[in-house]
């Protein structure tokens, strides 16, 4: 069984994505924060699982989970 996932990522034309891989999913937002705070709520009410932040370089800078 996968895992529930969100990812925080930089969009290529400005802004962050709160992505969920498992449909390939992107919400488009003006900050990382914001980003970060969405993939958290959309995940919760998604049962719960892992957001996964990353840097502006794609690298990973930190991951939080988060309960249903």
């Amino acid at each position: 069984m996968s895992r529930n996932s969100r990812h925080v990522v930089p969009n290529p034309t400005g802004g962050w994505d709160a992505l969920n891989p498992s449909n390939g999913k992107r919400t488009n937002l003006p900050t990382q924060a914001d980003a970060e705070r969405y993939a958290k709520r959309d995940i919760g009410g998604d049962g719960g699982g892992e957001v996964v932040i990353h840097r502006p370089d794609g690298t990973i800078r930190d991951s939080d989970t988060v309960a249903p």
